[in-house]
C-alpha cells in the first residue's frame, strides 16, 4: 500500500539525559499536538563518541508518534527544549501498520497551523 507524503506517519526516536527531561519533552509534544503519543523508556545505557572521546551514559529513550504535518514543528520544538548541544532526534517514516492506529496518529498530532 502506497501512502501519500501528507498522510505519512513518523516514529521520532530521541534520547534525553534524565527521565525528568524526557517526560518534559513528551508532555510538551503531546500538549502542543506535535505528537499523538510518546513512549518514554528509561534505563538505556548509551555508548557514543563525542568530541573525539568515547563516553558512556544512562539515558532515556523516547519514541514519538508524529504526523507528517506535525513533523517539522516537532523537530524544532525538541531542538529548542533539549539540554544537549546536539540532541539525538531522528524521524523514521512508518511504512505500514494498523490503519486505525495510523489514523489516530494523524488525528492527534496536528499543529495549530495545520
Amino acid at each position: 500500500m502506497e501512502q501519500h507524503e501528507k498522510d505519512r506517519a513518523y516514529l521520532v526516536y530521541m534520547t534525553a539525559p534524565t527521565q525528568e527531561e524526557a517526560l518534559h519533552l513528551a508532555r510538551e509534544l503531546v500538549r502542543l499536538h506535535l505528537a499523538a503519543g510518546v513512549n518514554v523508556l528509561p534505563g538505556a545505557h548509551s555508548v557514543y563518541r563525542w568530541q573525539g572521546e568515547v563516553h558512556e551514559a544512562c539515558e532515556c529513550l523516547l519514541l514519538a508518534q508524529v504526523s507528517a504535518d506535525a513533523l517539522p514543528q516537532c523537530l524544532q520544538t525538541v531542538r529548542a527544549l533539549h539540554s544537549y548541544e546536539v540532541p539525538c532526534v531522528v524521524a523514521m517514516p512508518i511504512a505500514d501498520g494498523h490503519q486505525p492506529f495510523l489514523q489516530w496518529i494523524a488525528q492527534n498530532s496536528l499543529p495549530p497551523s495545520a
